[in-house]
């Protein structure tokens, strides 16, 4: 059987993720401890996960043009040096983000600036999105959300509500977080419709809503200490997406997909503990 091919098209943002001993308050001063850096963000920790599979690996995002922008795209490159990586460049710095985790391993993210994002008026290959099995989708052009319906299967964050609104294209999957405001509204706020609606829940089984039903799979059993919980929601996207272009059914596919995010939740650095993806 040949190899699937996937797509990512989002953002890989420059990451520092430490360690503090709580949320600040007014006038605290915070220490993070043992802080390392890693290209991250929505699209860029899916791309991570996805690069411990076998699958053929594509991703489309933008890199800034300073120092953050050029250690992102050479981190990206070392991940996976046989994937394809399409980059728009953007004339502006690259956006840092700073995550810390608590004591019980819960993430805080301070931005300081919108992620940077591909669009379908940057000179990129988009048509090899048509020839993809699964595109996962973390981007905010309409139109590259457009492109990436022409992929067999389309996933797409729940995050990106304003995308799906404007390019009025149905996904086969979206996918988001019962606690989560951004991310979990119902079935009935999305026209058209996917084809089914997946909310994560924590350590609670994962919801699979379709028009006229819901489904629930059983999560794995949480670890019993949570390291840190940073990617664990991007790392089982990643692997929805892997299962569904291997042709699974999306019930199916959650419940494969299910053990890789609890994985993340081993260590605070989500690269230590996703898990090879395992088609069989």
């Amino acid at each position: 059987m040949s190899r699937a091919r996937i797509a990512v098209v989002g953002h890989v943002e420059h990451v520092t993720l430490g360690r503090a001993d709580g949320v600040p308050q007014p006038g605290d001063i915070i220490h993070l401890r043992d802080p390392r850096f890693l290209p991250a963000g929505g699209g860029g920790l899916a791309f991570l996960q996805l690069c411990r599979s076998d699958a053929e690996l594509l991703l489309f995002t933008a890199f800034g043009g300073d120092e953050a922008g050029r250690a992102v795209e050479a981190a990206v490159r070392a991940a996976r040096p046989d994937a394809q990586i399409h980059a728009a460049r953007r004339p502006v710095a690259h956006p840092r983000v700073v995550v810390y985790l608590d004591a019980h391993g819960r993430r805080t993210i301070v931005v300081t600036a919108d992620p940077l994002q591909p669009a379908a008026t940057d000179a990129l290959p988009w048509s090899l999105l048509g020839t993809c099995d699964a595109v996962y989708f973390t981007g905010a052009d309409p139109q590259s959300l457009r492109e990436a319906r022409a992929a067999r299967r389309l996933v797409v964050t729940a995050r990106r509500a304003a995308a799906l609104r404007a390019a009025a294209v149905a996904p086969d999957v979206i996918i988001g977080s019962v606690s989560d405001p951004r991310e979990n509204a119902p079935l009935s706020a999305y026209a058209p419709p996917p084809g089914a609606l997946v909310l994560t829940d924590g350590p609670r089984p994962v919801r699979v809503m379709r028009e006229g039903s819901v489904a629930s799979i059983e999560p794995p059993p949480t670890p019993a200490r949570v390291e840190g919980d940073y990617g664990a929601g991007d790392s089982f996207a990643a692997a929805l997406t892997y299962f569904l272009a291997a042709g699974l059914a999306v019930e199916d596919a959650c419940a494969r997909a299910a053990p890789y995010g609890a994985a993340v939740l081993r260590a605070m650095d989500p690269r230590e503990s996703q898990m090879a993806i395992v088609a069989e």
